[in-house]
């Protein structure tokens, strides 16, 4: 089972491409406030990144740079740069094929970079991404398998000379984007992993436990059956499950399972007696305590909410992953 992809696409992970600039001398981009994550790709450098501490780093051609939702930050070609800044948004609509880059500065190109921004859906409780800290670095090169300077060069070529198929070839690589920046973090990091949902790639036997709820959520699981389809000890599995994931076997499956019943809640017809035994629970007033526990009301109640809230927002760019 490819447990990133399923919870990815569980969480509505959406890739929306952002600002393509190519940029010559006395140039700065501004984001503030994202309610999107912010990946920058440098294609060509140097380029400065600068935050709102104070701090800044220096970024080169083929490093690639995620900043967290709500994360203000500059970029620039100069350290300290007092140049006007072009405000960025994550709601900027994508570059269009074949109509060249955005250009900014003076002179001749000596700066080019690619803007993708993430979103999801922040009501599910397990996201592959909420909990990696901080700016995330990845410099150029293969970094644990993930060639990310290719696929963003490869999406510069498909922008500069569109052919048949570009749209689609471009979010297919949006979203590649994304699998491979959590491989390279992943790779990079292997202990600030864990306290994280990621934190079942360095422990086979948590990873298997995870793979066996995923799959039949509706199981009769408890603490002792996945020790015992695990073959080790209740005791075992518990301190594994804590020390890489930071909870407990049974607070992973029910908030699985409260993740599941939302997203049924929210995007199906289905009866709130069916979702409860799709999910495991053998009484609709059983799982309706749990979920009021887990969500502050009633699945009917929220099912109403969320669908209200839904009706008044605008549609959310990007491609769903």
């Amino acid at each position: 089972m490819d447990l990133i992809s399923e919870v990815l696409r569980l969480s509505g992970f959406r890739g929306t491409l952002g600002p393509w600039i190519a940029a010559g001398s006395g140039w700065s981009i501004e984001l503030s406030d994202s309610p999107a994550m912010a990946v920058h790709a440098v294609l060509a450098g140097p380029v400065w990144l600068s935050h709102v501490d104070g701090r800044q780093s220096e970024l080169s051609a083929g490093d690639v740079v995620l900043l967290p939702a709500g994360v203000s930050h500059r970029l620039g070609d100069a350290l300290g740069s007092a140049n006007p800044a072009h405000q960025v948004h994550a709601s900027a609509s994508s570059p269009e094929p074949g109509h060249g880059p955005l250009r900014l500065g003076n002179g001749a190109v000596r700066s080019r970079l690619l803007t993708i921004f993430y979103d999801c859906d922040h009501s599910t409780r397990t996201q592959v991404l909420d909990e990696v800290p901080g700016v995330v670095y990845i410099p150029g090169g293969e970094v644990g398998g993930a060639h990310l300077g290719d696929i963003v060069n490869l999406m510069e070529r498909e922008l500069s000379r569109p052919q048949l198929g570009t749209p689609t070839i471009v979010d297919s690589l949006v979203e590649i984007v994304l699998i491979q920046l959590v491989r390279a973090w992943s790779a990079l990091n292997p202990t600030q992993q864990r306290g994280t949902w990621l934190g079942w790639v360095e422990d086979p036997l948590v990873r298997e436990a995870i793979e066996r709820i995923h799959a039949d959520p509706a199981a009769e699981w408890t603490v002792d059956s996945l020790a015992s389809a695990a073959s080790v000890s209740r005791a075992t599995l518990s301190r594994r499950f804590q020390s890489s994931m930071a909870r407990s076997p049974a607070r992973y499956l029910a908030q699985w399972r409260m993740d599941l019943a939302a997203i049924r809640l929210r995007d199906t017809a289905e009866t709130v007696e069916d979702i409860s035994a799709q999910v495991g629970y053998r009484s609709v007033p059983s799982f309706t305590r749990a979920f009021a526990r887990d969500r502050g009301c009633s699945p009917g109640a929220y099912r109403a909410q969320v669908r209200a809230d839904r009706a008044l927002e605008p549609r959310a760019p990007g491609r769903r992953l």
